[in-house]
């Protein structure tokens, strides 16, 4: 079992490390994995966007959805007629899924075409997703997916209404079979190759904002908020 240390924002005590399985134990470059707590968390807070892979009639879905962490557990939302969200509330309750995060920091060029790869952070979650049903972690996970976009923006919008509510479905994915793996670094181009006449080296890329633009319809007396300036 892996070992725990101080509690996380739940409660309940944070493991140190997730323990490894068949399905998180990559088949290729096992170098690169990780499954300690803060390297797995850490990808997932820097993102917002994830996708959603399940069965639906015997063939694979994957869909893109925004996501909340809070704790060691991942929050999505969608609305009460989506299939993936019916399915994981239904007479059998859960859903089999994979979930997955990833962010691209460089483009990595060799001087051989088959070299070519990306440096990158990523997190594989595996497990079951269950419709959440208790109001007040319904409503927690509803900020928290609002927050993981813009950090502070669920306490400077209105909550969502009863109507609202009952139109919105909640999955919670509990953080118990997961992996990241991360590459860094330049092309692995093979001895013979190093005196060839190609440009070699990594393109790296960021992720970047523009200014805010208000919405027509906007008081102008409103100004831009201090957490939406930061980023």
């Amino acid at each position: 079992m892996p070992e725990t240390s101080t509690p996380d924002s739940t409660g309940l005590p944070r493991e140190a490390a997730y323990e490894p399985t068949e399905r998180t134990v990559p088949s290729r470059a096992r170098q690169r994995a990780s499954y300690d707590h803060e390297t797995v968390h850490s990808i997932l807070d820097a993102a917002y966007l994830c996708h959603l892979g399940f069965v639906r009639d015997g063939a694979p879905v994957v869909l893109p959805t925004l996501f909340g962490r809070v704790g060691s557990r991942l929050y999505v939302h969608g609305s009460t007629g989506s299939r993936p969200l019916r399915l994981a509330g239904g007479s059998d309750p859960g859903l089999a899924v994979c979930l997955t995060v990833t962010h691209v920091d460089a483009l990595v060029l060799a001087r051989s075409a088959f070299h070519h790869s990306m440096n990158y952070r990523s997190v594989v979650v595996h497990g079951t997703a269950r419709t959440v049903t208790d109001p007040q972690e319904r409503r927690v996970a509803l900020d928290a997916i609002v927050d993981q976009v813009v950090p502070g923006r669920s306490k400077d919008s209105r909550p969502a209404d009863a109507k609202e509510l009952a139109a919105t479905a909640v999955i919670r994915l509990d953080l118990d079979e997961v992996s990241a793996k991360i590459r860094t670094g330049g092309p692995n181009d093979e001895p013979e190759d190093l005196a060839l006449p190609h440009w070699a080296g990594i393109v790296p890329l960021a992720r970047g904002y523009t200014a805010p633009v208000p919405s027509d319809d906007l008081d102008p007396s409103i100004a831009v908020p201090a957490y939406l300036a930061s980023l």
